[in-house]
């Protein structure tokens, strides 16, 4: 993804898109508007929208962003963001396929862009969101036998990566989760490896995806 407000080809250069801002600022107490029609939106009634053609991220109150909710509400100029998370307890990434991806942290997510068809993968940094320069057939081939990757909606989810203690946990989930954990690692990084105060976040905010992630049907825990 581009920086703020422009577009970027794939390169190891930070990426996020203009609502990312929300997520990089300490939270105001007045609360956030709909960028749609204007009204003020409480923090438990947020939604957000993509601007596929801006790769951007729009806030909006729950009432607009119904009308991007509908069945089949694929076209358009905005799409709203879902609300799942979905977990693939059997994905297998190992530490040499690790390796291959190129990835200098343990985090990382990847989404499908459809204006480009094709898929994106970034990773956090303390500069923001920052695009991985493989060929996406690299990733397609790493994580292609997901069962979470046939599932994908195009510009609003992503696949969700985390690789500690010799196992890569996969997750489903929306898009503007990731930019979410981008803007807290971005604020909380200190030094080379983050810091104890960014990698406690970290562990806390997959702590939480854990627990509202589901096995789609049809898979069985391990």
């Amino acid at each position: 993804m581009s920086a703020p407000g422009t577009w970027a080809p794939p390169s190891a250069k930070t990426a996020g898109p203009p609502g990312l801002r929300r997520f990089t600022r300490p939270r105001e107490p007045r609360p956030q508007s709909c960028e749609l029609c204007g009204v003020a939106v409480a923090e438990d009634a947020h939604r957000h929208l993509v601007e596929p053609e801006r790769r951007a991220l729009v806030c909006a109150c729950t009432a607009c962003a119904l009308l991007f909710d509908r069945p089949g509400a694929t076209t358009g100029r905005y799409r709203a963001v879902p609300d799942r998370y979905l977990h693939d307890p059997a994905h297998r990434l190992d530490d040499g396929a690790w390796e291959l991806l190129q990835i200098p942290v343990g985090v990382a997510f990847f989404f499908r862009n459809a204006a480009l068809d094709r898929l994106v993968a970034l990773y956090p940094s303390p500069a923001g969101a920052t695009e991985s320069e493989l060929d996406p057939a690299t990733w397609q081939n790493a994580l292609g036998d997901s069962a979470l990757a046939g599932l994908l909606r195009p510009d609003v989810e992503a696949l969700l990566l985390r690789r500690r203690e010799g196992r890569t946990d996969c997750y489903l989930v929306p898009i503007d989760v990731c930019y979410e954990l981008v803007g807290r690692m971005r604020l909380l990084w200190q030094g080379f490896d983050g810091g104890a105060e960014a990698r406690a976040a970290l562990d806390a905010f997959f702590d939480g995806v854990e627990r509202r992630a589901k096995v789609p049907a049809g898979e069985v825990a391990p």
